[in-house]
């Protein structure tokens, strides 16, 4: 585990669906009503609850799915969390079709749900750096400018933790971010 940004930035290994965060993040799909990875595991974890609130997002909000880029919330379930803010990433296409932003809003506006309700703590899972096939280090490097920009301005949550599945996510992260131990 690394701290970073005054500690407010955790980074570590471990499952997210033990997070003790007033809300956690899930790498979701544009569907919303699970899949696999993250987002099977925070369904699975947290119960009919967050499906049927997905299931209700999807009827009412979002026919067509969850744009990448964009964050909703829904209730923890059965997890400790309290929210889960569900966001979709985008898929990696070379580069070309905007991936950079994208993927930086899938982040601030995960952080924004999380200041809307009230959340001091927020966990992240690494987005898009899957399946998705969005290269880590340049993940790294857009995830930490995002971060870094919230809490100088002075963004309501105040605990960001960053939990990745694997080691070598976590040392990629690490060493790809710039970010400095304090």
């Amino acid at each position: 585990m690394e701290m970073f940004l005054g500690g407010r930035l955790t980074v570590k290994t471990g499952d997210i669906t033990r997070e003790d965060a007033d809300a956690i993040v899930n790498a979701a799909n544009s569907s919303l009503l699970g899949g696999g990875g993250v987002d099977g595991a925070i369904h699975n974890a947290g119960g009919r609850e967050i499906y049927n609130e997905c299931k209700h997002i999807r009827d009412t909000e979002y026919p067509e799915g969850l744009p990448a880029g964009e964050a909703v919330v829904t209730t923890g379930g059965r997890l400790p969390a309290k929210y889960v803010i569900h966001t979709v990433g985008p898929v990696w296409y070379g580069g070309n079709r905007n991936e950079d932003e994208l993927l930086a809003n899938a982040y601030r506006n995960s952080l924004k749900r999380a200041g809307e309700k009230k959340c001091a703590s927020l966990a992240f899972p690494a987005i898009s750096t899957g399946v998705y096939g969005f290269p880590r280090e340049r993940a790294a490097r857009i995830v930490a400018e995002v971060i870094t920009n919230y809490i100088d301005s002075g963004g309501v949550v105040k605990k960001i933790i960053l939990v990745f599945f694997g080691n070598d996510d976590y040392r990629v992260f690490l060493e790809s971010s710039g970010l400095q131990s304090p």
